[in-house]
């Protein structure tokens, strides 16, 4: 089998529009569950407005949620994909109307690099407190 018959295209759109790398999205959705929706789109849809927030914001915080509101003209799926146009930025999620989108900083990124490798998640075990005096079964 060749490399390139082992990599599948993505079948349905949800999965088209997301960044292919597993690892970082994974890391980037762990990091993006706590925030807020920092940009909400509204009836007038995706505004060239609404796009120099959303640059200035991912510029400032690198990962940033999107909330399409009720009146929203556009669909979600086809929203992300025009965010998805925009020059360096990634869909990371899509869940129900909230959008994740991720941009890497030109000169500081977060999340990616050496300086990711620092700041990662204490794992569980790491985080459990030790036994200290176990009682055994001959006591």
């Amino acid at each position: 089998m060749s490399p390139s018959a082992s990599v599948q295209a993505p079948t349905s759109k949800k999965k088209q529009s997301l960044m292919p790398s597993a690892p970082l999205r994974r890391r980037l959705r762990a990091h993006g569950h706590a925030l807020n929706a920092l940009v909400r789109i509204g009836k007038d849809g995706i505004t060239p407005g609404v796009v120099r927030q959303l640059t200035q914001i991912l510029f400032d915080h690198e990962l940033c949620k999107i909330k399409l509101e009720a009146e929203c003209p556009i669909d979600r799926f086809a929203a992300a994909e025009h965010i998805a146009e925009q020059p360096g930025m990634n869909i990371v999620q899509i869940l129900g109307r909230t959008i994740l989108v991720y941009k890497r900083h030109p000169q500081n990124p977060r999340f990616e690099g050496s300086h990711a490798k620092t700041e990662t998640a204490p794992t569980r075990a790491s985080t459990r407190p030790k036994a200290v005096g176990r009682r055994t079964a001959a006591d």
